[in-house]
């Protein structure tokens, strides 16, 4: 018999120490269904590194404005949504931080990465919500 869908949302103030209890939850939910480790890894990497940018990007380190990340597991996929209460953005092109000049940059790899690691990666259109999406099996 298949497990159960799981759904869930975890509201935290605009404070990187709280990016603990959004990772630990699903990480143990992943967990509890034996998904492979390299997966799990894509997982907690991406989602944490989309946290920290509605964090520090979208609320500014505004500890009044939350991050909602709200997801799916199934037998098949993880589906979240992160949310932050910020102006949005515009999303532009994202340049390869792995050639030519690019590589000397001080930031631009956390959404270059979490594209490379996500089967999915989508904004909307204001800019202040990600869905991401990967396949668990």
């Amino acid at each position: 018999m298949p497990a159960q869908s799981i759904r869930e949302s975890i509201k935290i103030a605009s404070n990187i120490k709280n990016i603990s209890v959004v990772s630990s939850r699903i990480i143990e939910l992943l967990k509890a269904r034996d998904v492979d480790k390299s997966i799990i890894f894509d997982i907690r990497l991406s989602v944490e590194e989309t946290v920290i940018n509605a964090i520090e990007h979208g609320n500014k380190n505004n500890e009044k404005k939350k991050v909602t990340v709200s997801f799916l597991i199934d037998e098949e996929k993880f589906d979240a949504e992160i949310e932050d209460e910020g102006e949005g953005f515009e999303q532009v092109e994202l340049q390869d931080p792995t050639i030519g000049k690019n590589m000397l940059r001080s930031h631009g790899r956390g959404v270059y990465l979490v594209h490379r690691l996500m089967d999915t990666v989508e904004y909307n259109k204001k800019g202040n919500k990600v869905k991401l999406v990967k396949r668990l099996r």
